[in-house]
């Protein structure tokens, strides 16, 4: 191929997050006008940007509030932005799912409740049930974090203790219709799962929650316990009559990123495979798997030809051992390095599309041929940094960070590895 390899990779990521951002996947599936009111909700890392798009495009009143990541406010003029934090709550993210439940309070049937939901949501809006604190909340939160369980998982045990999530905050709205609006950041686009599902009924029990406790050998408080196994944290069921008449719409999804990153790269004449949307597992193990199959590739043009791009997403998870810095992305990245083992030729990149990886405002990285040479001789170990869950630490030491600043939009993690052609083997 002609050019940089480093920034085919970044102009893919850039097309990827494009592909997501609000101002393209919104307008398309505003609702028409109600007869009474519009109030416009939300929760999640792309919601300010979300009701952004929709004041632009929408000609009558409306008024609302939505929450967003630290950082991720835009200015609007009538829907009201409150930042909190993630992936940990607060007091801030606990007074906004206050407040938007009085919100919702009292509305008619000639109403519409216009809710813009994205990736982050579930940590952005902890109202915890009856009974319980927001501490029992960050509490759980941070055991689910470290645990190694999947995002969907996590948002099971998540929705069984909150008093918006698992479609309550639509509950709550009855009377008045609800259209929700989705940026998917989940395998598999579960609506119930994105931003642990606040508008749409849920299949899973307080029994399959305890399960997953039990799963993951999580210490549960007192209280917290109390509710699962009570069964008071039932969530409400799809076939609950007040979500009857209800619209959910997901606008964005993985998939659609990984087909415009693709385009990107056949411009500049390299054949792509997208091997997945919805790849889970520890990121440690998906990042060994996915450097076999890239040495497969280089080494014998199997099976696909180089040059290619192997093009994947999904959520990976991270059970955190060590004391480093880091997210999934990078610590698939550091288990890629030490698969490819410095093959000459293969190039990766994994990013998370919301600009954050793990708890930093970071995306993700670059991996080239040379980057375990690069960091021997700085004294720096991949294994070593692997072992300490410090993949912002290894990266950084070299310069390869991928830094975006925050995106707006999060439709999950993205990896692409390029592998170029030399070093095909011919078979006797």
């Amino acid at each position: 191929m002609k050019g940089d390899p480093a920034d085919l990779l970044r102009r893919m990521f850039a097309a990827a997050i494009a592909a997501a951002q609000p101002a393209v996947c919104i307008p398309p599936h505003l609702p028409a006008a109600p007869r009474g009111r519009l109030l416009v909700i939300g929760a999640g890392k792309a919601s300010a940007e979300m009701a952004r798009v929709v004041e632009a495009n929408w000609a009558g009143t409306l008024s609302g509030l939505v929450v967003t990541r630290y950082g991720y406010a835009v200015p609007c003029r009538r829907v009201e932005i409150v930042e909190a934090a993630h992936p940990v709550p607060d007091e801030a993210g606990l007074a906004a799912a206050q407040r938007m439940m009085a919100l919702v309070d009292g509305l008619t049937a000639d109403d519409l409740v216009l809710c813009l939901i994205s990736g982050g949501g579930s940590a952005l809006l902890p109202l915890p049930l009856a009974g319980l604190t927001l501490e029992h909340k960050q509490e759980v939160n941070r055991a689910l974090l470290r645990s190694g369980a999947s995002i969907g998982e996590m948002n099971c045990v998540r929705r069984h203790l909150s008093a918006i999530k698992g479609g309550r905050l639509t509950a709550a709205c009855h009377p008045a219709r609800v259209v929700t609006l989705l940026i998917s950041d989940v395998p598999g686009d579960d609506p119930a799962d994105i931003a642990s599902g606040p508008t749409v009924g849920d299949l899973t029990t307080c029994a399959d929650a305890l399960a997953l406790i039990r799963r993951y050998g999580i210490e549960l408080p007192a209280p917290v316990r109390q509710v699962l196994e009570s069964g008071a944290g039932e969530s409400v069921k799809p076939d609950d009559p007040r979500l009857r008449g209800n619209v959910t719409k997901i606008v964005a999804t993985p998939q659609m990123a990984l087909e415009r990153a693709a385009e990107v790269a056949r411009s500049a004449g390299i054949a792509v495979h997208i091997l997945g949307d919805a790849i889970e597992g520890e990121a440690r193990d998906v990042g060994k798997a996915l450097g076999g199959i890239a040495r497969q590739v280089a080494r014998y043009g199997q099976p696909f030809t180089p040059p290619c791009v192997l093009l994947s997403g999904g959520e990976t998870t991270v059970t955190v051992r060590g004391n480093g810095r880091g997210g999934r992305n990078v610590e698939f990245l550091l288990s890629l390095a030490a698969a490819l083992n410095g093959t000459p030729g293969i190039y990766g990149l994994a990013g998370d599309t919301d600009g954050v990886d793990g708890l930093e405002e970071i995306a993700g990285a670059l991996l080239t041929p040379d980057t375990l040479a690069r960091a021997w001789a700085i004294g720096v170990n991949a294994k070593d940094a692997l072992a300490n869950n410090d993949g912002h630490g290894f990266f950084q030491a070299l310069g390869d960070s991928v830094v975006t600043g925050p995106t707006l939009t999060n439709v999950n993690d993205f990896r692409a590895i390029l592998v170029l052609p030399g070093l095909v083997v011919e078979q006797a």
